[in-house]
């Protein structure tokens, strides 16, 4: 296992983020957010998948007035979006927001960024500063790739410091990613902010999902990260299980369970491709249910040559034969059943093994 970057703490209302805390799956809205039922209902469907924190734009003054109906309907911290105008940054801390994202250096007049970071200061909420490829400044762009995105995260950072604010939390983004890897690594050796995690620009989840897994993992593995985002051109509701299976995939989160499943070759005489999406289907539904799967690791494997054997370490499983199904159980052979028959034993010995949360 690998060693954490200690990282400052802070809250975003009741979520710890940094210090040590679990890293924190984060997304956002794509709603209108002046219709606050619909960025409502959307935040709910969010946090049912396993969203922790979630942003919202706030590019006018109806995004701000529907902000206090959002913070009393959320059932997870809500971090406001803010670009150029530093009245709506005021106007979302005064709704109560458990957070602020800002560019320093759009906001424009220093007065203006210093009002943000007192207001804040005063309300205890942290402000997320971060870097981005591209958008960053003529003088930057000098500097090799990485290093321009520190030394503008820095120069960020340093401007709400001289404000008396350290309640700070980075992210260094960039569409490539060995470059935002190599960012992030500088950065964490000079500074102990708190670090949000993502790939800028990823792309539709096809493409988007393996850089994303690629630069987040390779980032979780080297110990740097606080929050995670999936940033992906499709639904929010799209970001979820690809970053909680990042997490999972990193050790940093149980699977509860995980699904192991072997690739099909020509030994293959079932449907294995329907059968683990059916099992894996069958896990997301119970614990959307709120109810938590009292197994460590589930097998679907192709056939006997390297189904019980193979996954002798899995509480449960099944294993193909010739439109039949072999069930076991830590890689002992409970029966062999018709293929139906079998899933339907393995789908309920999964919900004997299952609890209230």
């Amino acid at each position: 296992m690998f060693q954490r970057h200690q990282t400052r703490p802070l809250k975003v209302n009741n979520v710890p983020v940094g210090g040590g805390a679990p890293v924190s799956i984060q997304s956002m809205t794509n709603t209108v957010t002046a219709d606050a039922a619909g960025t409502l209902a959307q935040i709910r469907e969010l946090a049912a998948a396993g969203c922790e924190i979630i942003r919202v734009a706030v590019p006018d003054s109806g995004a701000v007035e529907a902000l206090p109906a959002i913070l009393a309907g959320s059932p997870i911290p809500v971090i406001a979006d803010i670009h150029f105008d530093y009245r709506l940054a005021l106007g979302a801390i005064a709704a109560g927001i458990h957070g602020i994202r800002i560019n320093p250096g759009n906001i424009g007049d220093v007065d203006k960024v210093r009002l943000i970071a007192e207001k804040a200061g005063e309300a205890g909420i942290p402000i997320r500063v971060g870097a981005n490829s591209g958008s960053l400044s003529e003088e930057m762009r000098l500097l090799p790739p990485a290093d321009a995105l520190v030394e503008s995260a820095l120069a960020q950072c340093r401007i709400l410091e001289g404000y008396g604010f350290r309640n700070i939390k980075v992210s260094l983004k960039a569409s490539n990613v060995p470059v935002t890897v190599a960012a992030y690594e500088k950065f964490a050796a000079r500074c102990d902010y708190p670090l949000h995690l993502g790939i800028t620009e990823a792309g539709t989840p096809q493409s988007g999902i393996v850089k994303s897994s690629v630069g987040i993992g390779a980032l979780l593995l080297r110990g740097l990260g606080d929050t995670i985002r999936v940033s992906l051109t499709a639904p929010p509701l799209a970001e979820i299980a690809p970053a909680r299976r990042i997490l999972e995939a990193a050790g940093l989160r149980e699977a509860s369970p995980e699904i192991v499943s072997c690739p099909t070759c020509g030994r293959t005489r079932i449907d294995l491709i329907e059968l683990a999406e059916r099992v894996e289907n069958l896990v997301q539904e119970i614990k959307q249910q709120n109810r938590r799967i009292k197994l460590k690791k589930i097998a679907v494997m192709g056939c006997v040559v390297n189904g019980p054997g193979e996954a002798r370490d899995a509480d449960l499983g099944v294993a193909g034969g010739n439109n039949r199904l072999a069930l076991f159980r830590h890689g002992e052979i409970i029966g062999t059943f018709a293929e139906a028959e079998g899933y339907e034993l393995l789908r309920q010995e999964i919900l004997n093994h299952t609890e209230e949360l």
